[in-house]
């Protein structure tokens, strides 16, 4: 039974119990009043003539004709004279009449009214005992009345009721929805903030659940700030707050092997020349602060070119990684800007620099091989002297924008391959493939990390997505295994591919379930009114959305519980080393527990050993991928 349906049945039972209760309750009191009044009508008649009878010769026929006069002018039922013996002096009777009332009420209600009772003297003798009762009819009748007066009354009252909360109930069914959308929803550990109706009941329901999302949402906040000061305490330098050479390296060795847009970019070395010497010189504190000073520079450079990160390699060297940014010119000057801005501040300090575009499948060792040669040099230079590496011309496909767009455009044309890499849960079954594009640029397939960052930068990732979401379509239809598409931040905001996204989708309703999307976590930061609107059209097409790279601040997501997330892929640099890392088995444990809370599943991407998967698994994570994660199916083959 519906909840209108049952607020119908709510509201007619009150009105009935009403109707009916204040009927009895009108009926029987009236009656009591009416039994009072002639009580002390019988009382009162038999004491008058009681005493009228005790002032007269005591002649039977004298008393005969009183007793006769008074029982045909005051409406009696019975008037009775006894002696001192109880024998019946004098006595007159007569019926009721009250043929105008239907006998079940006279029934219903029958008067129990005593007698009114007096003693009659002769003298200082008793004459005799005066018994009186006065006729009910008069009354049965003008309970009647009353009574159907009150029921014609509470029958119109009860049709204006019932008119009323007709418009009641309907104008509460919109909000009465509402807070059943809100129900289902924090069933489903989406804790959304609903508004309040002006009724105060459902005010009151909704602000109750209000307090749970709330309450969801500050202990959100406090486990995450309790990741973060975890974070902090074992991964970043004291004294500068930013990642320690361990971290920063794994960070890095994520773009190396990613195959997203951010398997490129720049890394940048910056060095504060002869620390031992500025130390001895200006004092402990004040080195520290001059430290501390650099490192806040440095992130407003990262912060400048996006979501990049900046560490302490050492004693004097700072490393800034920032993906997806090529222009080492502009880099630079952004860079010298800010180190020279530091030296006017600080004279004594010599901050040498140097700069290196990074690649996927490059080795990290030959890399910071290379900017430590050239950070070498640069210090050997002078003051705040910049190198710029640059990078070999056989490692660039193509050098001009129209070149790109051209092998970009011809690639896509020819048409996307996908790889296959397997997301298993902690029992080996496949939870869906990851499937990266691949497009064939000079002869041969060219993993995502080489063209993606020249995707974005010529605007042609919506292209790229919507043919990498047919070729999806494709792959599930004639194999039958869940995928996960990655989808760019740029498609999100083009109207044209949202549309064409769900359209496409809703032609293949039948395999929906089986196609996973994720996007970057920056996408939640800095755009989550439109990532939530495009959670909500996939999962009402049976589709799961997801997040990729998280870090240890999706905690702090806004909107995290309204969005709708079915899993998380948690950043690569996490799971380096996680066998010998207590500290990272503590984050991601808490992260994993975090997610849990909200009904995300959590996924640990770059996985490298069947080690590393185990003890991930015991952190409490859902799924694993990456290099060392490997499927073995007879209907399927292995990762790529």
């Amino acid at each position: 039974m519906s909840l209108i349906k049952q607020l119908w049945l709510t509201i007619t039972t009150l009105l009935l119990l009403a109707f009916v209760g204040s009927l009895l309750i009108g009926v029987t009191s009236s009656r009591h009043y009416i039994e009072q009044e002639i009580e002390i009508k019988n009382n009162d008649n038999a004491n008058a003539l009681a005493l009228s009878m005790s002032q007269m010769e005591k002649d039977p026929v004298i008393l005969e004709l009183l007793l006769a006069a008074q029982f045909d002018t005051g409406h009696y039922r019975r008037i009775e004279l006894r002696d001192a013996e109880g024998e019946i002096i004098e006595q007159r009777t007569a019926g009721e009449y009250v043929d105008d009332v239907p006998a079940w009420f006279v029934k219903l209600v029958r008067f129990d009214v005593p007698a009114g009772h007096a003693v009659v003297q002769d003298g200082w003798q008793q004459y005799g005992t005066l018994e009186l009762e006065s006729q009910h009819s008069f009354a049965y009748r003008s309970l009647w009345l009353s009574t159907l007066e009150l029921a014609g009354w509470f029958a119109v009252a009860g049709a204006i009721s019932l008119l009323l909360a007709s418009w009641i109930v309907n104008t509460i069914r919109r909000p009465l929805r509402n807070v059943v959308n809100q129900a289902q929803a924090i069933g489903q550990r989406r804790f959304t903030m609903a508004s309040e109706p002006r009724t105060r009941e459902l005010r009151e329901v909704v602000q109750a659940m209000n307090q749970l999302s709330y309450a969801v949402r500050q202990m959100l906040g406090e486990e995450s700030d309790k990741l973060d000061q975890l974070r902090r305490r074992m991964q970043h330098d004291p004294v500068t707050d930013t990642l320690t050479r361990a971290p920063f390296l794994a960070q890095l060795q994520a773009h190396l092997k990613s195959e997203k847009d951010d398997a490129s970019g720049t890394l940048a070395m910056v060095r504060v020349a002869r620390l031992a010497e500025l130390n001895q010189q200006l004092g402990h504190a004040a080195t520290d602060a001059l430290l501390a000073q650099l490192a806040r520079r440095l992130e407003q450079v990262a912060k400048t070119h996006g979501l990049g990160t900046v560490g302490r390699l050492n004693g004097s060297d700072f490393g800034v990684i920032l993906p997806r940014h090529h222009d080492l010119e502009a880099i630079g000057m952004a860079l010298q800007q800010q180190l020279e801005a530091l030296s006017g501040e600080q004279a004594s300090a010599s901050l040498p620099s140097a700069l290196r575009q990074y690649s996927q499948g490059e080795s990290q060792a030959e890399l910071l091989a290379s900017l430590d040669g050239a950070l070498a040099a640069a210090e050997g230079r002078g003051e705040n002297h910049q190198e710029i590496v640059d990078q070999p011309a056989s490692s660039v496909l193509f050098t001009r924008h129209d070149d790109w767009r051209q092998a970009l455009g011809d690639a896509l044309q020819q048409g996307v391959f996908l790889a296959h890499y397997p997301v298993l849960d902690a029992r080996g079954q496949l939870v869906h493939y990851e499937v990266p594009s691949r497009l064939r640029l000079k002869g041969e397939w060219r993993p995502a990390g080489v063209f993606l960052p020249w995707v974005s930068r010529l605007a042609m990732a919506p292209t790229l997505d919507l043919a990498v979401v047919s070729a999806a379509l494709t792959d599930v239809e004639s194999s039958g295994k869940a995928v996960a598409i990655n989808l760019s931040a740029e498609s999100l905001n083009d109207g044209h591919f949202v549309g064409e996204l769900l359209s496409r989708i809703g032609a293949h309703r039948s395999i929906a379930d089986k196609l996973w999307f994720e996007l970057p976590q920056s996408v939640a930061i800095q755009q989550p009114q439109a990532l939530k609107t495009l959670c909500h059209a996939l999962l009402g097409l049976g589709c799961r959305v997801g997040l990729e790279h998280v870090g240890t601040q999706f905690g702090k997501i806004e909107g995290l519980q309204d969005l709708g997330l079915s899993f998380m892929k948690m950043d690569g640099a996490l799971s380096q080393e996680i066998e010998s890392r207590s500290d990272q088995q503590s984050l991601l444990r808490g992260m994993a527990t975090l997610a849990h809370s909200l009904g995300i599943m959590a996924i640990a991407e770059g996985v490298e050993s069947q080690e590393a998967a185990s003890m991930l698994f015991e952190l409490g994570l859902d799924g694993v991928t990456g290099p060392g994660v490997r499927h073995h199916e007879g209907s399927g083959g292995s990762g790529a």
